[in-house]
């Protein structure tokens, strides 16, 4: 542990003697150390030197800068953990009141008293101890939104941004997708990617929790998901495979909810497996709207040793499959009422017809408008995909 640091600030040179003799004990344990100046001119030169000096100890009657003029010069410093202790004469109570309102941590009279003196230093100390670890949470705090910014930054550069997405496909689909973590990083995510020349796998999950622990594992789930998906399995087998790997590698039972699909362009054929997520809509292109059917099987990373089922769709030309997770759904208001599927509903049956980014653009300006100035409670993601021919 480091010593404390004490300046002592005094033109009359006995008291250097007087304290060294006082606290040896304390000097020779390394528990405080002692450096002296004659004058507040002195005393600037040692605090440029000595740049963590802790505890000042100042005359205030002193010749070419006086103690009341050196505490002015260490206010600009705005070191917080800096205790100035003024030193007066008994009877000079202006001088000392005047120290006090402008910032001393408490002073003492002259003939000074040791004893008293040491219990002022040591709740000097107290107080120091106690900002110079604030200082050090806020350090780490922010260092912690540093690290937090960057990782967002990651988790955002892992999902595609770029739409079209598959520009020599542009004339049969139309696909966008958005996603607004909740923290600084989410658990949410979506994802597409090309299989062949005609098949498209598409990915909604939301993963259990909140925060950093959720990001690595959305992160994990992600390229499991993706490279399973590439290797040309079903969507019952990807995700299959996918929960045996993940449910091995879980920790505090965390999981995923995943719709994973694969689209065909040439006929609008959509093979699907739905592990425990929300069940996308179709927006057909006659203006109805309808949910898929919601799947049996469980949330991907729970249950060992589970196959997972499969069923297929079409969608025909004009028809658009909307994607979400329960961010939106079950967003709250101050009133602490949830949007619901009724009101998303009534909002996809207005979006109906419009390309894929102004369907997620109304949904999202819908639920804000719900939940008005209450704090997102999950994240947000959403994902459509439209047949064009």
């Amino acid at each position: 542990m480091n010593p404390i640091k004490i300046l002592s600030v005094d033109d009359e040179a006995d008291l250097e003697l007087l304290l060294t003799q006082y606290f040896r004990r304390k000097i020779r344990k390394g528990e405080y150390e002692f450096f002296f100046a004659h004058n507040g001119l002195e005393a600037l030169t040692v605090l440029l030197k000595e740049r963590d000096i802790d505890i000042i100890l100042s005359d205030i009657n002193m010749p070419e800068m006086d103690g009341l003029t050196l505490l002015t010069k260490v206010n600009e410093m705005q070191n917080p953990a800096l205790k100035c202790i003024m030193v007066s004469a008994y009877g000079d109570m202006g001088n000392i009141r005047s120290a006090m309102n402008n910032g001393a941590f408490d002073f003492a009279t002259k003939p000074i008293d040791l004893d008293d003196l040491s219990i002022t230093i040591e709740k000097a100390i107290e107080q120091i101890e106690y900002i110079k670890k604030a200082q050090s949470e806020h350090t780490q705090l922010e260092s912690l939104k540093t690290d937090l910014a960057v990782a967002r930054e990651i988790q955002q550069a892992i999902l595609p941004r770029i739409f079209p997405p598959f520009p020599e496909n542009e004339k049969e689909i139309d696909l966008a997708a958005l996603m607004i973590p909740a923290k600084d990083v989410g658990g949410d995510f979506y994802d597409f990617f090309r299989i062949d020349e005609n098949r498209i796998g598409i990915v909604m999950a939301d993963v259990s929790g909140k925060g950093v622990p959720a990001a690595i594992f959305m992160a994990v789930s992600r390229t499991l998901i993706r490279t399973i998906g590439l290797q040309d399995y079903t969507p019952a087998k990807c995700l299959t495979k996918s929960n045996e790997l993940l449910r091995a590698e879980s920790v505090d039972c965390m999981f995923v909810t995943v719709f994973y699909g694969i689209y065909h362009i040439d006929s609008g054929m959509l093979e699907y497996c739905n592990g425990g997520h929300n069940s996308p809509y179709i927006l057909y292109a006659d203006g109805n709207i309808e949910m898929l059917p919601i799947s049996p099987n469980p949330m991907v990373g729970v249950v060992k040793g589970i196959p997972y089922k499969g069923e297929q769709t079409m969608l025909g030309v004009g028809d658009t499959l909307v994607m979400y997770t329960d961010g939106v759904n079950e967003a709250n208001n101050a009133a602490f009422e949830e949007y619901g599927d009724d009101r998303m509903e009534q909002t996809l049956k207005k979006l109906n017809g419009k390309t894929c980014k102004e369907i997620i653009d109304g949904q999202l300006e819908s639920v804000k408008e719900f939940t008005a100035d209450t704090e997102q409670s999950d994240d947000i993601t959403i994902m459509a995909l439209k047949r064009m021919a």
